[in-house]
């Protein structure tokens, strides 16, 4: 059994016990770390409960367990405060498992595919792909953490109505397309985000360019000409590529990427099984789900030219996961934009495949702003990942500090993780990179100075000892008593998917240690020197795991 979960069990029976002897009903009671630690380690509101908080207090007295030192009582409550060889066996325990300290097996054997980022080819990387990668990747690595097997996926429209407006777009600048193909990578990309919004325009403003996009839509499904497929190629090839350096960069590995041409099949075949059932129907000429009979919205499942939709293929895509992975558990992660869609195509996917619904979760995100406001890659005004991580290597350069990408990254993963993921972020970009509290670069400095610490010590010959013997003299300290509490923290992340508990915990925990230290003489010739080392450690050890697991980079020195 997990350490922290034996003690918190010792303190239920301890109760239960107590109630039972002094003949009280054992009411449903919680016990708790209380919001303030001075409170104690555990509370308890069974004296609230049942009225009878001194009389359990004295019950609870006589003969504390070994690993809780004292009981005392405040407003009702009954706060139970550890005891020195508790957090000393605590210490023994998180440098004996060291990167393992943190792991549980809860979803051990099962297996979870998560998608999540989904950039479109055609298009430039921007924030909302960067906010949904940072969350996704998040959530892996804590799902992961819990025993279970995990592929990650991403998923991309490399073909519908939005690279019918690119290519569209690029033929309007047919003699650029020689002189354009000679020049670097970036700008290439660039040219193509810039035919995009530019065909975009133009099938807003424009009834004969929006019919002529809509039939090269229909070309570019059937592959039927050479032309176009050879401007596909090009602009799709230069697209992914950029991606898969972004991945790299943000330290994912997908171990599939998803495209929707290639599930065309799927959502062809998906569409004749709905229409079979009647959960779809004809409607001019197109394939719909009427939504209103389930409260929900309709959405068109192929268009009036035989075009199965981005519905239809998502829901082929579903089925398709379904078949060759065989999950337990199908988490999709997108904007909160999406949210309702997700739930008319889940209802669709419940009355078709009940059996896939029934495993798939959908998790909406908010949207990532600057102070300037929203952004939109169809007017052109779209954020790009690429600016948002250089602007931030700008401010940390204007403080004399050095901008690596570890640091520019963790800054910004950490200020999307921090929140709710349902929340809107509006980036504060000098919060981002502040090294005084609440901040990735807060949490790797802080990493990376006690790096220095052990070195130093390791240098002086001065080993670290968890033996509490001689520490009878003084109070724990507060680092001692959040130490633990780490892989709690963690499985509560997973089964909530929240990773902002992480990251709310790091912080406090940082804050914490930085109390400690300021107090105390790490490095002496005192006999407690090994007692603090091993607090140093337990510390370091915990502080890289809380930052591998939602991926911000740990540098070793900074």
């Amino acid at each position: 059994m997990r350490y922290y979960k034996a003690v918190k069990e010792t303190i239920e029976k301890l109760i239960n016990t107590a109630l039972k002897e002094l003949g009280m009903e054992a009411r449903k009671f919680v016990v708790k770390h209380p919001t303030q630690i001075e409170f104690g380690d555990y509370s308890t509101n069974v004296g609230i409960i049942t009225g009878k908080s001194q009389e359990i207090l004295k019950h609870l007295e006589v003969g504390l367990p070994s690993g809780i030192e004292r009981v005392k009582e405040k407003a009702g409550f009954i706060n139970f405060y550890l005891s020195k060889e508790f957090f000393a066996k605590s210490l023994e325990e998180i440098i004996k498992k060291g990167e393992n300290f943190g792991k549980n097996d809860r979803l051990k054997g099962k297996k979870v595919i998560i998608e999540y980022t989904d950039p479109n080819p055609f298009k430039e990387f921007h924030i909302g792909h960067l906010m949904s990668n940072a969350i996704g990747e998040a959530i892996s690595r804590v799902i992961e953490n819990e025993g279970a097997e995990v592929k990650r996926f991403s998923y991309g429209g490399d073909v519908g109505l939005h690279v019918a407006k690119a290519i569209y777009g690029v033929q309007t600048q047919k003699e650029k397309i020689e002189e354009i193909k000679k020049v670097d990578e970036k700008k290439q990309l660039k040219f193509w985000t810039d035919s995009y919004v530019n065909g975009s325009t133009l099938y807003e403003e424009n009834p004969e360019a929006k019919t002529e996009i809509d039939n090269l839509n229909k070309v570019i499904f059937d592959k039927s000409d050479s032309n176009v497929q050879e401007l596909y190629d090009w602009g799709r090839e230069i697209s992914i590529k950029h991606f898969q350096e972004f991945f790299s960069l943000l330290g994912t590995k997908f171990d599939r990427n998803f495209w929707e041409s290639e599930v065309v099949e799927d959502a062809l075949k998906a569409i004749e099984l709905g229409l079979q059932k009647n959960i779809l129907e004809k409607s001019e000429g197109a394939v719909i789900f009427k939504g209103e009979n389930y409260n929900l919205h309709t959405r068109v499942f192929m268009n009036s030219k035989g075009v199965p939709t981005y519905e239809a293929k998502d829901l082929g895509l579903g089925v398709k996961k379904f078949k060759m992975f065989q999950f337990d558990r199908s988490i999709v992660i997108t904007g909160n934009e999406q949210n309702e869609y997700f739930k008319v195509m889940l209802k669709v996917m419940d009355l078709l495949k009940p059996e896939v619904a029934n495993k798939t979760t959908h998790l909406g995100h908010g949207m990532l702003r600057l102070p300037t406001g929203k952004m939109g890659s169809r007017t052109g005004n779209v954020i790009t990942a690429e600016f948002l991580i250089e602007e931030v290597k700008k401010v940390i350069n204007a403080r004399g500090q050095e901008a690596t990408d570890d640091i520019a990254v963790g800054a910004i993963k950490y200020m999307i993780l921090k929140q709710g993921i349902g929340n809107d972020i509006i980036f504060d970009f000098e919060k981002s990179v502040s090294t005084e509290g609440d901040s990735g670069p807060y949490l790797q400095y802080a990493y990376a100075r006690t790096n220095s610490l052990l070195e130093k010590a390791n240098t002086k010959s001065q080993t670290l000892n968890t033996d509490s013997k001689s520490l009878t003299l003084r109070e724990t300290h507060e680092v001692e008593r959040l130490l633990y509490r780490f892989p709690e923290i963690v499985e509560r992340a997973g089964q909530e998917y929240a990773p902002q508990l992480i990251t709310t915990y790091l912080i406090e925990l940082s804050s914490a240690f930085n109390n400690f230290y300021a107090q105390e003489q790490v490095i002496s010739d005192s006999p407690e020197t090994p007692y603090r080392l091993a607090i140093v450690k337990a510390f370091n050890i915990i502080i890289k795991n809380g930052l591998s697991i939602l991926g911000i980079p740990t540098p070793e020195r900074i």
